[in-house]
């Protein structure tokens, strides 16, 4: 199959996806199969492009015309390929650990959560193959829409104003700050194309690159970086796959991706290194680290301390955008794949100790370890990843950040990191030390549902295996920096 065919196939095929999903909606476990199915397929699709990329093309395929010059495109390049063989990976363990945690919970309207999701991952795929930043822009609210049924999926109250916020936060900043940039930048350079080395060498002085950057930033309200962060905590009233969905395959990583893809493309990183507009963000992602990683110390419900675990981990990446050398983004680039392993674990594990033992704060973890050995074991391994202790694949992104860090002489942000290390030990490990070592008073307490401990398992095999890959990442993305 050509690879143009191949782009093609990975948007229409989730939307064929949802298509039969509603088929089979009086047959749950054809349904479910269809399901596991399409998101294999996709898989498959997405890791047929990985030779073709290698070897140094770029195909691509306009799919319609829009703005004069702008067309709705698709192209795959390295960065983009990343993140669609993260989001497309961790669907397949999603769309599995779903159908168990769905039937152990004995949730509602199953058909409706899986078409919505199909049409998260069709706009995932866009954001990773987008041709241009309208390209991006479009499949990026067209993912913040098809989430919002995913967060108010239960209907309650407080899930209807959880999405409330989480709707109108992301809204808002991409309408009133990132699509301003867009426009800004199309005015400038009469392009929105994606070209290495930036679009605004030589059409904007460095008070308006500085002021883009801060735009461009502060609009990506799916990277949370503080202070537009609060809708990724209030979403935590979703359920536990739809939070994996956010944190680890879609949402939030298609955030951090478009910082990054916009610093290498739009507006270029030596642009970003010369105007100093990099270390100013570099400061706000710093506090973003700290000041979140403080907050995740004082929550007791599990999953609002994992979220405010992401917002500080997401700022990683952004820090490896500022960065903008080689290190900085193959670090960041690397953290958006060990994080997204790391996390769905956790969120996977949080899941689990909800539907099966009904405990949601860490307090309530006292012993549970014992009676739900596996999953504990997979939220241990999970953490340790996300801390960053070698051989996990967490210690390698972190390792690549920090020199780049000291490279750049930014001491600054370099101190915010390991502080914000150190951080993550404490409000991670008392988790899994609780658990294991305390007593515990259930004795009905069991071991997860198989559908949803193989996949959590198998995510937090993925957090040790991804050290042999992230070599190959690095050198894969190294190049996009000259």
């Amino acid at each position: 199959m050509r690879p143009e065919t191949i782009l093609l196939c990975a948007l229409i095929l989730p939307a064929a996806g949802a298509v039969m999903t509603v088929l089979c909606r009086q047959l749950p476990n054809l349904r479910d199969t269809v399901v596991v199915a399409t998101s294999i397929a996709l898989c498959l699709l997405v890791v047929g492009l990985v030779p073709t990329v290698t070897s140094g093309a770029r195909p691509a395929i306009t799919l319609a015309a829009m703005l004069p010059g702008v067309p709705l495109a698709l192209q795959v390049e390295p960065l983009g390929l990343l993140f669609a063989l993260v989001a497309s990976g961790l669907w397949v363990a999603t769309s599995v650990y779903s159908i168990g945690y769905l039937r152990a919970a004995r949730e509602e309207h199953q058909t409706r959560y899986f078409v919505y999701f199909d049409i998260a991952i069709l706009a995932a795929i866009g954001v990773a193959f987008a041709g241009n930043l309208l390209t991006l822009f479009l499949f990026y609210e067209m993912l913040t829409l098809s989430t919002y049924p995913l967060v108010t999926h239960h209907g309650t109250e407080k899930a209807v104003r959880a999405g409330r916020v989480y709707l109108g936060i992301l809204l808002a900043s991409s309408i009133g700050l990132l699509l301003v940039a867009v426009l800004w930048t199309w005015n400038l350079t009469g392009t929105l194309d994606f070209r290495p080395g930036g679009i605004l060498a030589g059409k904007a002085n460095d008070a308006t690159v500085f002021a883009l950057l801060a735009l461009f930033a502060l609009g990506t309200g799916k990277a949370a970086l503080m202070p537009v962060h609060r809708w990724l905590p209030a979403a935590m009233v979703a359920p536990a796959p739809v939070s994996a969905l956010l944190h680890a395959v879609a949402v939030v990583k298609a955030g951090v991706f478009t910082i990054l893809k916009i610093v290498v493309y739009i507006v270029g990183t030596d642009a970003v290194r010369g105007t100093g507009a990099g270390t100013a963000l570099g400061y706000l992602a710093a506090f973003s680290m700290v000041a979140a990683g403080v907050v995740a110390l004082s929550k007791d419900n599990l999953k609002e301390r994992l979220a405010y675990s992401t917002v500080s981990q997401l700022a990683y990446v952004v820090l490896g955008a500022t960065l903008a050398s080689r290190l900085g983004i193959a670090g960041g680039g690397l953290h958006m794949a060990t994080h997204a392993l790391g996390k769905i674990t956790l969120f996977f594990c949080a899941g689990v100790y909800d539907v099966v033992g009904h405990r949601k704060n860490v307090s309530d973890l006292a012993g549970i370890g014992r009676r739900m050995p596996f999953t504990t074991a997979a939220f241990l391994i999970g953490a340790l990843s996300v801390i960053g202790v070698p051989p996990l694949g967490g210690a390698w992104s972190k390792w690549l950040l920090a020199l780049g860090a000291a490279d750049a002489g930014q001491l600054i942000q370099l101190g915010a990191l390991l502080v914000s290390m150190l951080l993550s030990v404490g409000y991670l490990m008392p988790i899994p030390v609780r658990a294991f070592f305390s007593e515990s008073y259930d004795t009905e307490m069991r071991e997860a549902p198989p559908l949803c401990l193989v996949p959590l398992c198998v995510t937090a095999a993925g957090c040790l295996a991804v050290t042999f890959v992230a070599d190959p990442i690095v050198r894969l993305l190294q190049p996009l920096v000259q």
